[in-house]
């Protein structure tokens, strides 16, 4: 008809834009603690590329786990190992760059616990059942399932608890990272898989690593090291690190992993110590207690006729009372 005319470019970038709008308003994004997430759609390619670098880390750090879950079954575990190394490296990376260029995100830190449970739940756990399975095959099935559960409760509970006034220097539990570099220097040490060696050994590197992963003791981040006033003495060790890790890469796991794991029961024990001499911030802080991380708290009822049988109960009713 004479009053139609022919839909230019603009028209269509208009109507493109509408049906985005549409699906905004019927499907939104938010963070764990409800604040509206921006789209990546909506940021300039350079912002994108900013936020977007350390997810190539974590991405990266999940590859190499996957691929030491294949090797492992290949029967090459020292390979096996040194990926998850390689995982541990990128781990650290993609947590520095993410807070060096300001982009640490609620996608960012979901991606990174995915990744950590592949890389440090399920190839060590993969990599200690093939390595002991010839002499152990039933205690290693277990051993192997025992660490992937409490590697899984670890990072859980790292992604619900949040605690502004914790201290950073310590980690409640030993990280996953650091449990994995117990097995990985223990299969490098050796070698070869376990037929004669003793019981004890694969307790030591899967059992207990697992075990304090699930508990609530604290471990040093030592996170104070990539500081940048403590690149004097970061630098030589790194370089003290790399050169033993390149000639004697079994001895020097060895005593980096299980040096790291003696760090907890050390500082119990010389706390005191430490404390008389060096003052009050030589030592961890008391621990506050939290709220159960299986159930919330529940809120109090408006009645204010409930709260004293609240409180003859010792708490509110439901899961979180009991």
């Amino acid at each position: 008809m004479g009053g139609e005319r022919a839909m230019t470019p603009d028209d269509s970038a208009r109507w493109r834009d509408r049906g985005r709008d549409r699906m905004s308003r019927g499907m939104r994004l938010v963070s764990a603690s409800g604040a509206r997430v921006v789209p990546l759609s909506r940021l300039n390619p350079r912002v994108r590329a900013r936020v977007m670098l350390p997810s190539l880390f974590t991405l990266g750090n999940m590859i190499c786990g996957f691929s030491s879950v294949l090797l492992s079954f290949q029967g090459r575990f020292r390979v096996a190992a040194v990926l998850v190394a390689v995982s541990i490296v990128l781990d650290i990376a993609d947590g520095a760059v993410a807070r060096a260029v300001g982009a640490i995100t609620p996608f960012g830190l979901q991606f990174d616990s995915l990744a950590d449970l592949i890389s440090f739940g399920i190839a060590p756990a993969v990599l200690v059942y093939t390595w002991a399975l010839p002499a152990y095959p039933v205690w290693a099935w277990a051993g192997a399932m025992f660490w992937l559960s409490c590697a899984a409760y670890r990072l859980a509970r790292f992604n619900v608890t949040i605690d502004p006034l914790a201290d950073k220097r310590y980690f409640v539990g030993l990280a996953s990272p650091g449990a994995a570099g117990v097995v990985i220097a223990t299969v490098l040490a050796i070698g070869e898989p376990l037929y004669d060696y003793d019981p004890l050994l694969p307790v030591v590197a899967g059992v207990l690593p697992a075990a304090l992963m699930a508990s609530s003791f604290r471990f040093r981040s030592f996170r104070d090291l990539l500081s940048p006033r403590h690149l004097r003495l970061t630098v030589p060790l790194a370089v003290l690190v790399a050169v033993g890790l390149f000639f004697w890469p079994g001895v020097t796991g060895m005593v980096l992993a299980f040096g790291y794991v003696l760090t907890c029961p050390l500082g119990w024990l010389t706390a005191p110590v430490r404390r008389r001499w060096f003052g009050e911030d030589a030592v961890a802080p008391p621990r506050r207690r939290l709220p159960s991380l299986i159930m919330p708290i529940e809120d109090p009822p408006e009645d204010s006729s409930q709260g004293p049988a609240d409180d003859a109960r010792g708490g509110p009713t439901g899961p979180a009372g009991r």
